[in-house]
């Protein structure tokens, strides 16, 4: 028998999308203006239940801890994520907005590189945090397969 849990909601990939993120991102006024609306998503995501905080769901390149769940639901996927930094939670929401929701062919489909690029973010990320982003993004290709 298989158990289907209910994953807690977020309004990232419903409420908040690519194109709301991007519009806000746009008006933003320099790199700190940026960096504080990526903090102020992070701030709307829920935080996981400890339950959810287990090895087997963290993502491996990152330098945060960062947690990704996933359910199946009529063949769109759901995602609850988590980490332990302010920073990377906001990043988190910018991958949810994109693919929360979305079928395999939509997840696969969107261009991630060209919302990334238009978010302006990219640039100034360590390396370290711009491949962790890119760490999650992979992970999330790869149950969507």
């Amino acid at each position: 028998m298989i158990t289907t849990i209910t994953l807690p909601q977020h309004p990232f990939g419903s409420e908040i999308t690519t194109t709301d993120i991007i519009a806000q991102m746009q008006t933003a006024t320099g790199w700190e203006d940026r960096y504080r609306n990526v903090i102020q998503l992070g701030k709307k995501l829920p935080q996981l239940d400890d339950s959810y905080k287990q090895d087997q769901l963290k993502i491996s390149g990152c330098e945060s801890q960062v947690w990704l769940h996933h359910q199946v639901v009529n063949n769109h996927y759901y995602f609850i994520a988590d980490s332990d930094a302010r920073i990377v939670r906001g990043l988190i929401t910018l991958v949810l907005a994109a693919y929360n929701g979305k079928t395999a062919a939509e997840i696969n489909a969107f261009d991630i590189d060209a919302y990334f690029d238009s978010l302006g973010l990219m640039a100034h990320l360590s390396p370290s945090r711009g491949n962790g982003l890119k760490a999650i993004v992979e992970q999330i290709k790869q149950l969507a397969h």
